[in-house]
């Protein structure tokens, strides 16, 4: 057996699903897996979506050099995205801070300023959550939402000849981190979760899967094709102005949604002022395999547990 260190994020959680599989019942609907479980009550209209996110500070964010105001505004709209992905409506959230030693009680206002700025926006209720200390800040955001019954987006239901396509220009949070500066850092610190993309991708365009692009386009593909049993081939994604081709295919934390349609569904240049943009299309293939411009393209998006010791 391999040791968990030595494992890829994606092999963890995979153990973790196999170990924690059970029937469909007491309304669960989709467990671990996806970008939100789906649970669904006896009776109702709507599914519930649930979805958990953690921000570490050393690992996504900076004490020195990332306001508390963008720590918690990034903090909910991790969660956000993953109810953009689903095609849902935010309803509640909850926080659990452990506030570091340099996370003073001002520090910690700020923090709270910042995600009820974005909740307040986007009709997110702060419903309750936990504090406590810790040596290093972390921050474990839980958000509700919903869907009207039976209808989230998921990643797993792609076809063969649907086409592929992004929303956004790519590369943008990974090359304001390295700038530091900028529109791209602006991006950086106050991602934008596609909320009413999601909807309507779900209600217009019908999309056939959909997920947010948190570790980079690279690695979400792969996922999204090995989800659907499919492979994926695709040309250069639209970047940032700016960024790299490096950082528009593997860059993490730019929370734009990628998403796959039938060939015949109309799906608009923009929405909203968001680029809609035609990358490639998923077809029969090795399932997870993904082509850019005809090569292999390596999964290098951001892994938690990737060559880690």
């Amino acid at each position: 057996m391999r040791d968990a260190a030595a494992s890829g994020e994606g092999e963890i959680l995979e153990g973790i699903r196999r170990r924690a599989a059970v029937e469909r019942r007491g309304g669960l609907v989709l467990g671990i897996g996806d970008d939100c479980a789906i649970f669904r009550q006896r009776g109702a209209r709507e599914d519930l979506l649930l979805t958990t996110d953690l921000l570490v500070e050393d690992v996504h964010f900076r004490h020195d050099t990332h306001p508390p105001e963008a720590v918690g505004h990034r903090a909910l709209a991790r969660g956000l995205s993953d109810i953009a992905a689903m095609g849902g409506t935010p309803r509640i959230c909850l926080l659990s801070l452990a506030a570091g030693e340099r996370a003073d009680a001002r520090w910690i206002a700020r923090l709270y300023d910042g995600l009820l700025r974005l909740a307040r926006r986007t009709g997110t209720i702060l419903a309750g959550g936990d504090l406590a200390r810790a040596e290093k800040t972390a921050c474990d955001i839980v958000v509700v939402g919903a869907v009207p019954r039976g209808r989230a987006l998921r990643r797993d239901r792609a076809r063969a000849g649907d086409a592929i396509y992004v929303s956004g220009r790519l590369g943008g949070s990974a090359l304001g981190l390295e700038k530091g500066a900028g529109r791209a850092w602006v991006r950086h610190l106050h991602p934008e979760p596609r909320l009413r993309l999601g909807v309507f991708l779900r209600e217009h365009v019908r999309a056939s899967a959909a997920m947010d692009l948190s570790d980079g386009l690279s690695l979400d593909l792969r996922r999204m094709a090995l989800a659907s049993g499919l492979e994926a081939a695709i040309e250069p994604p639209p970047r940032f102005p700016g960024a790299s081709l490096e950082q528009a295919l593997h860059g993490g934390e730019d929370y734009e949604l990628l998403f796959t349609a039938r060939p015949r569904a109309k799906v608009p240049a923009r929405f909203g002022g968001v680029p809609l943009t035609r990358i490639g299309a998923m077809r029969q293939g090795q399932a997870g395999a993904v082509y850019l411009s005809d090569r292999p393209l390596a999964a290098l998006g951001y892994d938690h547990f990737r060559d880690s010791r």
